[in-house]
């Protein structure tokens, strides 16, 4: 029993990599040259994304809309390089604080519909910090449906993303709060 656990735990991370779509991180070699801001520009809109998200009362989450064009992508990348450079706890170099990301595109499939996003966010997840990797791909191996993508997305924004999330956040409760964009 203890072998077939570990197979279906590798089995179900292995799943999850290959749903999980490429390119969607804000650092992707799909999306060079990466948009940033440029320094000394937009500087009151991200001092307000950076007080916000670093505000434990709040809620981590940025909405960022606008018409084509506006900077929304330069925004998101430059809020998520300055996550990814903090860290989570000043005695772990392998966590940061941002969760994951998931930059949309018209232009790429898998990229412009939500039907990965979940699963996405999860490898993300997953991979940026190892002690929930174990109890995601449990949930992943009781119910892998969970990763088609024609599964609920409220559903699968519950086991794949918040679960392990809440499970972080349980660990990590005297840390900063981590963000996705």
């Amino acid at each position: 029993m203890f072998l077939m656990a570990l197979g279906s735990a590798g089995g179900a991370w292995q799943r999850l990599s290959q749903v999980a779509v490429s390119g969607a991180e804000y650092d992707s070699a799909e999306r060079l040259p990466h948009p940033k801001c440029l320094p000394g520009t937009r500087l009151k809109l991200l001092d307000h994304s950076y007080g916000f998200l670093d505000d434990t009362e709040k809620s981590q989450i940025v909405w960022v809309h606008g018409t084509a064009g506006v900077g929304k992508s330069a925004l998101a990348f430059t809020v998520a390089e300055r996550m990814r450079n903090l860290k989570t706890d000043e005695e772990k170099d392998n966590e940061k604080r941002l969760a994951g990301t998931f930059f949309f595109s018209r232009g790429n499939a898998n990229r412009s519909t939500t039907k990965y996003f979940f699963a996405t966010l999860a490898y993300q997840l997953a991979t940026n910090f190892p002690s929930i990797k174990d109890k995601l791909m449990e949930v992943i191996g009781k119910n892998p449906a969970l990763l088609h993508p024609q599964k609920s997305p409220r559903e699968q924004m519950e086991a794949l993303f918040l679960l392990p999330l809440r499970r972080l956040q349980l660990r990590l409760q005297n840390s900063p709060p981590l963000h996705s964009l």
